[in-house]
Order: structure tokens, then C-alpha cells, then sequence
């Protein structure tokens, strides 16, 4: 199972961004997909998550400003981010866990894209 992930970028303070990632191979099941994203000399860290059947989960300081969202017949989750904050600026990874479709686990990351959030 793979991950392509897309939409990164530089943005003004205030502005907006998609991210998309997209699940592609032997895949049976995604059970969630997810956004993590890590800044310089900092932790990866947990941005949002959602569950096959919707869930979701927000870290504290991208509520009310992100919105997690997928679509399963695409395989692909989105990551919409409004009124970003300089601090918002990090590599963000997308995450995929289920099953195959010889129903091994698997729990892989995508390639990491740029977020830059500067006037």
C-alpha cells in the first residue's frame, strides 16, 4: 500500500490550503487515515484523524480551523486548512491503516509535504 500526497505550499498568514493524499495497491480495507505534521527540531505530532465511518479527531490547535474529510471510493482523505497561523508552517505526513487485501496489516506513511505559512 502506498500514499501520494499532494497540495502543499506557501501561504499568508490568514490564508488557505488542501491537502490531499490518495491510498493506492493491495488494499482491502483503510480502517483510518490521517494528517501528522512535524516542524523543525519538533516531534511528529497528530493534526487530525478519520475512521472508515467518519470519526473524527482534531488536535487542540487546529480545531475549528481544519476539517479531515475522505472519500472511500477514491481512497483518499483531504486535509482543508483555513486560517493558517505562521505556526502551522511543518512538513505534514498523511497515514493509512487497515488491512490488505491478504489481510495483513499495514500501517504506512506518505512522503511528507511542505506547509510554509509567512507574509
Amino acid at each position: 500500500v502506498q500514499l501520494q500526497a499532494s497540495g502543499g505550499g506557501l501561504v499568508q498568514p490568514g490564508g488557505s490550503l488542501r491537502l490531499s493524499c490518495a491510498a493506492s495497491g493491495s488494499i482491502f480495507s483503510i480502517n483510518t487515515m490521517g494528517w501528522y505534521r512535524q516542524a523543525p527540531e519538533k516531534q511528529r505530532e497528530l493534526v487530525a484523524v478519520i475512521t472508515s465511518g467518519g470519526s473524527t479527531n482534531y488536535a487542540d490547535s487546529v480545531k475549528g480551523r481544519f476539517t479531515i474529510s475522505r472519500d472511500n471510493a477514491k481512497n483518499t482523505v483531504y486535509l482543508q486548512m483555513n486560517s493558517l497561523k505562521p505556526e502551522d508552517t511543518a512538513v505534514y505526513y498523511c497515514n493509512a491503516a487497515g488491512y490488505t487485501l491478504k489481510r495483513s496489516k499495514y500501517n504506512v506513511w506518505g512522503q511528507g509535504t511542505q506547509v510554509t505559512v509567512s507574509s
